[in-house]
């Protein structure tokens, strides 16, 4: 019913004829578009995740950070717009405490997927990015669903 009331006010005669085929080809590729994203996304995870597992945790040299400035530059850079003011997410992913390790970090920031803008070495050094990490690595751990009162039965 929604189909012929488009294809009517959009001049298309009926419910066949070539405006029906338009729209039907342009919803197919509108789907085919939205599945190739939710595939290219979850291949990212994927290969992200990959990368993390094969890495064990003290293998990695971290570039020492400083959390003060790390909190400013979380500010100046405008991370707290997606992530939260405390990274515990918001319409981007929740980044702390518990980070990514570094190399993944960086690699991520300087080369994003979806809608998260590419933050290269022009606009922001490897030691901004360590001193971003080492606040995140600050952050203490959410509160537990089941401690919040509002959440309390």
């Amino acid at each position: 019913m929604k189909t012929a009331f488009l294809l009517r006010s959009r001049g298309c005669s009926g419910a066949s004829g070539a405006g029906q085929a338009r729209f039907r080809s342009m919803a197919q590729a509108l789907a085919l578009g939205v599945v190739t994203l939710m595939g290219g996304s979850l291949w990212m995870r994927t290969s992200v995740m990959a990368q993390t597992a094969a890495k064990s945790p003290g293998s990695e040299t971290v570039p020492v950070g400083n959390t003060e400035p790390g909190k400013k530059l979380y500010v100046s850079y405008g991370c707290y717009e997606c992530h939260g003011r405390a990274a515990h997410g918001g319409t981007g992913p929740r980044l702390g405490p518990d980070a990514l390790p570094f190399s993944i970090f960086l690699q991520y920031v300087r080369h994003p997927g979806g809608t998260m803008p590419p933050y290269t070495a022009k606009v922001a050094s490897d030691q901004d990015l360590a001193d971003i990490y080492a606040f995140l690595k600050s952050l203490p751990e959410p509160p537990k669903a089941k401690d919040l009162p509002l959440l309390k039965p």
